[in-house]
């Protein structure tokens, strides 16, 4: 219970911390960027190209199935898989309904817990096609698989605790709070931002584009 009540206290507020400023700062950084003059006669609209870039990339093309069917069908799988975990789990609602207010309604338990079978087996299967894969296996660093480690223990750990596997309850329950913990330490500071940075780069070039008139 000690280690429960220190997770759930003060290393709790440690990694919220980091989390919040390291993001903040990352988005900073990028914005403080700025983007280059464009002093090309404006063709189109800015705002809503920018938008259907982002449809339009998150709809993947046939050839691009076809090439990748593994690593799509995978990575669509484990990232819807994941938000469901997160968001429509009904004790996590309840969590943040406690910190900021706000509640929605949420899935059966069995359904998020079948789920998130289904996305441990896709992170898996992304694993095995990385290290199977010569071409992916050369371009992987350290931070790849640093960065599927983090984000693959909360999941285990919380279906593990969910099922009560571990005695005692407590243990394993703090054990998964700490493994959510460390995820949110990462975040901000590794491919992982990309949960905050990848509709806004979607919107730019779109929005670039679209003022110069090309078709993406």
């Amino acid at each position: 219970m000690d280690f429960l009540l220190w997770v759930r206290g003060p290393a709790f507020d440690v990694a919220v911390a980091i989390f919040l400023i390291g993001v903040v700062a990352r988005l900073f950084e990028i914005l403080l960027l700025g983007r280059k003059p464009l002093h090309s006669e404006p063709k189109g609209g800015e705002f809503g190209n920018g938008m259907a870039e982002i449809f339009k990339r998150s709809v993947p093309l046939p050839d691009i199935v076809k090439r990748g069917a593994v690593t799509l069908v995978g990575g669509y799988v484990f990232h819807i898989g994941l938000f469901i975990t997160i968001f429509l789990f009904v004790p996590h609602i309840e969590l943040i309904n406690s910190i900021f207010g706000v509640r929605w309604p949420g899935l059966p338990n069995p359904v998020v817990d079948g789920v998130t079978v289904v996305t441990m087996v896709a992170m898996v299967v992304l694993l095995v096609h990385r290290l199977l894969q010569p071409v992916k296996r050369m371009l992987s660093g350290f931070e790849d698989y640093l960065t599927w480690v983090v984000t693959f223990l909360p999941i285990l750990t919380g279906w593990i605790a969910y099922h009560r596997l571990v005695n005692p309850y407590p243990l394993i329950l703090g054990i998964h709070i700490l493994t959510v913990e460390l995820l949110l330490i990462v975040l901000p500071f590794t491919k992982l931002m990309h949960a905050f940075t990848l509709f806004l780069s979607r919107w730019y070039n779109g929005a670039v584009y679209g003022r110069r008139g090309v078709q993406s």
